[in-house]
């Protein structure tokens, strides 16, 4: 089996071309449409990596990781925030919540990919 990651995004398209560039390069992959329904998904789950956006209606990004960083099973589970977000504060936030990297969408598949890989092996 191989790495898997959770991808979190309001946004159906989006959530579509992550999933093909992830499983392109070999992951697994399991989706979920905010952050409500991304904690759902980690309950009996292990992933290698979160990738989420911030802005979700239900449970904002930001909320969500640090719902996450708070499960002991999930607490060092690398989260990378994919948005359109570039405001100093939400990054700011978005590190003080746990978040290891930031890229801005719209996401160039190798760069995400080299990131992604980044993130798996620290």
């Amino acid at each position: 089996m191989g790495k898997s990651v959770l991808i979190v995004d309001d946004s159906m398209s989006m959530r579509q071309a992550l999933s093909i560039a992830l499983r392109g390069a070999g992951y697994d992959v399991v989706e979920a449409v905010d952050g409500g329904d991304g904690l759902r998904k980690l309950d009996g789950h292990k992933f290698d990596l979160i990738i989420s956006d911030v802005n979700m209606p239900n449970m904002d990004g930001i909320s969500f990781v640090k719902a996450v960083k708070g499960l002991p099973a999930h607490r060092f589970t690398p989260a990378l925030m994919l948005t359109t977000e570039s405001d100093t504060e939400k990054v700011r936030a978005g590190k003080e919540a746990g978040v290891r990297a930031w890229m801005l969408k719209p996401f160039q598949p190798p760069a995400l990919l080299a990131a992604v890989a980044k993130l798996i092996t620290l």
